[in-house]
């Protein structure tokens, strides 16, 4: 089980490098199912390990002048402060026992993975009609809807802040359609802005949780090995299909959680 789970986390750093956006959502289940970590402390090394997976993604799109800097700090006034905030009030709030109703206890640990299982069905079949109809393609840029720009950094900035993940799948549809960047600067651009949020975000965990610092270092070096391997596996085969495909394991296990952590 042991050799799975460090298998695993190579995966999450080629899903990453492979698909982009939703790559990341692998990383809590991992780190529930495969190492046995609560769900709250693996919402917080998930932050770590996707905060500098994708930062290695950011800087790699960087020099290839694929970032737009200046987007990804407007983006980041709303989504970086409501992951902190997030994480430094809202998730040590969190009670481990929630409510009872009749014979049914809700946990913390339900309710964050049934969480987690909802956002991997979401990010699935995101990730299965981008695949079968190709990417999401930008028109003429459209004129800067800031407000709207701030409501979407807000709500992405909770669902990272939250549940650990990324928010790929939501980051780089909002790009191209709210700001009107090219599909290669969406993606570099949300890599970046995803590094920022989640380790800032982890920055607000600090003090929280007792962090076991080789485990997490180890778990992250293994998964930037991976972005590599991802990054060169993605130039040989189709992306549309290999997107259409891994939206349907995310969906496969996202219903396998939901059924486990409710039954």
């Amino acid at each position: 089980m042991e050799v799975v789970a460090y298998l695993a986390s190579a995966l999450i750093g080629i899903s990453l490098g492979l698909v982009g956006g939703g790559g990341s959502i692998l990383t809590v289940p991992v780190l529930v199912y495969l190492f046995g970590i609560p769900p709250l402390l693996s919402t917080s090394y998930s932050l770590f390990i996707v905060g500098c997976t994708s930062l290695v993604g950011a800087w790699q799109n960087y020099r290839n002048g694929l970032v737009q800097v200046k987007t990804a700090f407007l983006f980041g006034i709303s989504s970086i402060s409501t992951v902190w905030l997030t994480r430094k009030f809202l998730i040590p709030a969190i009670p481990q026992h929630i409510a009872t109703f009749d014979h049914f206890e809700l946990t913390e640990r339900m309710l964050m993975m049934v969480l987690f299982a909802i956002l991997m069905l979401t990010a699935a079949i995101a990730m299965i009609r981008n695949g079968k109809s190709g990417e999401v393609c930008n028109k003429a840029e459209p004129p800067l809807n800031l407000p709207k720009l701030l409501f979407y950094g807000v709500g992405i900035g909770l669902t990272t802040g939250l549940l650990g993940a990324g928010g790929g799948f939501l980051l780089i549809p909002t790009l191209v359609v709210l700001v009107g960047l090219p599909m290669k600067e969406a993606i570099g651009t949300s890599l970046f802005i995803i590094a920022l949020n989640s380790l800032i975000g982890f920055s607000g965990d600090l003090g929280h949780f007792e962090i076991d610092w080789f485990f997490l270092l180890k778990i992250t070096a293994i998964a930037v090995i991976g972005i590599f391997v991802g990054g060169k596996m993605s130039a040989k085969v189709d992306s549309k299909k290999l997107k259409t495909g891994f939206g349907w394991f995310v969906l496969l296990m996202g219903t396998y959680i939901l059924l486990k952590e409710i039954l």
